[in-house]
């Protein structure tokens, strides 16, 4: 096996932080759409019931 530089390392672990804050940043943005989604429905049809 070569030696990593620290450059390299430095990078390597820069890009698995960006991966890992994205994927939380996508999984929030979904659950917050179905919680508007959800709000929506419930409020509207507690407005206006069937």
């Amino acid at each position: 096996m070569r030696e990593l530089s620290a450059e390299a390392r430095l990078h390597l672990s820069a890009r698995n932080i960006s991966r890992k804050s994205g994927s939380g940043f996508h999984t929030a943005a979904l659950y917050s759409a179905f919680a508007m989604i959800a709000a929506i429905v419930f409020g509207t049809l507690s407005v206006h019931p069937f």
